[in-house]
C-alpha cells in the first residue's frame, strides 16, 4: 500500500479513509468460496454500516446481518429486497418488536425466554432460529468471548439439548470465535453440535455458523469447504456465514498529523489531531495500534497522545527513523472495524472525514459539520 499517496491526496486531518479495492479483494475471496461449497455469505454490518461498503458488498453477498432495529432499518434501505437480513441480539425492545418483524429474514433469538416471549411478533416469512452458546472457548480474553462463564450470548447447548426448542426451529447460529485464523475452532464446534443432535439437525433450514474468521488471513480454506460440503449433504440444509472485520477490518486507515510536540520526563510527547475516542478499542482493550511509520530500529522515540484533555488518550510509544516535527502525517493501520462505528466527539472534537481509496484515486465521501455536533446535544423541546 503507497501510504505517501493516501497522505499526499487527503486535503483534511484526521481523515479515516477506506480501502475499497482492499474490501473488494476480500469480498472475491468470500465469493469463491461461495461457489466452491454453495456457503451463502453475510456481511455483519456492526463492524462499519458507511453505506458505501453496503453498496460494495452488496453484489457480492446474500444480504447482511444485523443486530438492532436501526441497522435492520439500514440494511433493507440498501437491500431493497435483494437479501437476507438475519437478526441476532441479546436486546429485543418490545416497542421495536413489529417494526423489526417487518424488516428482518431471519432472526436467531438469543435466550429461551426471549423466544418465549417474542416469537408470536414474527412475521410469517421470519425463519425463526436459537443462538446456541457450545460451551466451549477458544479466545484467551474474556472481553472477546462468547463463551465466557455466565455469557449472555446464547443458549446453552445442554439446556438446548434438554428442551424441545429445536423441534420448533428452523435454524440455529452459532459465533464463539474473535479474529480466528485457522478453522480447528468451527470443526471443533460443529462435532460438538452434532454429537448432541446427530440426525435432528436435518430437521433445520439453515445453520449460521456465525463470523470471526479472518477468511483472508487464511491460506488453505479447504477445512472449511469439506466441513460445509458435509453439513449440507449430511442434513440438507443452507449454511451462512456473516464476517464482518474480516471484509473491512484490514481496509481501514486513520490518517493524522502531529499539532505540537515537547518533553515530558524525558520522552518525547507528539499530540496528534486525532484521538483514541475516534478509535475507541485502543483505550478499551489496551491495544496499540499498527503505525505506518513506526520502525522498531528507529533512534527517535516518542509518544503519540490524542489531543482531548483525557490522561489516558494515548496510542503508545513508536520509534521513527527522523524526530516528528509539527505537521508531520502519520497512517494507523487496520482499523477499519469497530473504529469509525464507535468514534465519538468527546471534548467537542469532530470525527473524521471520510475518503476513499479506488483505483489509487482518493475521494473525500463524508465531512461532519457543527450543526452535527449541535443537533446531537441541542433539546428536542
Amino acid at each position: 500500500m503507497d501510504f505517501q499517496l493516501i497522505k499526499d491526496s487527503i486535503s483534511s486531518s484526521p481523515a479515516f479513509v477506506l480501502d475499497a479495492d482492499e474490501i473488494i479483494n476480500t469480498l472475491k475471496v468470500l465469493n469463491t468460496l461461495r461457489h466452491r461449497c454453495g456457503c451463502k455469505v453475510l456481511y455483519s454490518i456492526k463492524s462499519l454500516p458507511f453505506s458505501t461498503v453496503l453498496e460494495i458488498a452488496k453484489p457480492l453477498v446474500d444480504g447482511f446481518s444485523v443486530s438492532s432495529l436501526f441497522e435492520a432499518r439500514l440494511a433493507d434501505e440498501i437491500l431493497a429486497g435483494q437479501g437476507a437480513i438475519h437478526l441476532t441480539t441479546p436486546g429485543i425492545r418490545p416497542d421495536e418488536r413489529d417494526d423489526l418483524a417487518r424488516l428482518i429474514t431471519h432472526i436467531s433469538f438469543n435466550s429461551i425466554t426471549q423466544y418465549q416471549r417474542f416469537v408470536f411478533a414474527a412475521q410469517t416469512q421470519t425463519s425463526i432460529g436459537l443462538r446456541v452458546n457450545p460451551k466451549l472457548s477458544f479466545v484467551k480474553d474474556d472481553r472477546f468471548d462468547p463463551c465466557r462463564q455466565y455469557s449472555k450470548l446464547g443458549v446453552a447447548i445442554d439446556d438446548l439439548w434438554q428442551s424441545s426448542c429445536l423441534d420448533q426451529v428452523k435454524g440455529l447460529h452459532i459465533h464463539n470465535v474473535f479474529a480466528a485464523t485457522g478453522f480447528t475452532p468451527l470443526i471443533k464446534t460443529i462435532e460438538k453440535l452434532r454429537s448432541y443432535f446427530g440426525k435432528n439437525l436435518a430437521q433445520l433450514d439453515w445453520l449460521n455458523l456465525g463470523g470471526g474468521y479472518l477468511f483472508n488471513q487464511i491460506n488453505d480454506h479447504r477445512p472449511f469447504i469439506d466441513l460445509v460440503n458435509k453439513l449440507k449433504n449430511d442434513f440438507d440444509v443452507e449454511v451462512y456465514i456473516e464476517p464482518g472485520n474480516a471484509v473491512v477490518g484490514s481496509a481501514g486507515y486513520l490518517v493524522t498529523t502531529v499539532i505540537d510536540s515537547f518533553v515530558s520526563d524525558g520522552k518525547t510527547v507528539a499530540i496528534l489531531d486525532t484521538s483514541i475516542n475516534h478509535n475507541p478499542e485502543v483505550f478499551e482493550y489496551q491495544r496499540q495500534p499498527e503505525l505506518d511509520e513506526h520502525d522498531p530500529k528507529g533512534r527517535y522515540s516518542a509518544i503519540l497522545a490524542g489531543c482531548t484533555c483525557l490522561a489516558g488518550d494515548v496510542f503508545g510509544e513508536y520509534r521513527f527513523n527522523k524526530p516528528l516535527v509539527v505537521g508531520d502525517k502519520m497512517v494507523f493501520k487496520n482499523v477499519g472495524a469497530y473504529s469509525l462505528i464507535k468514534a465519538n466527539r468527546f471534548n467537542g472534537y469532530n470525527l473524521p472525514d471520510i475518503y476513499m481509496l479506488r483505483d489509487r484515486r482518493v475521494k473525500k465521501l463524508k465531512h461532519y459539520l457543527y450543526q452535527d455536533y449541535r443537533q446531537q446535544w441541542l433539546a428536542d423541546g
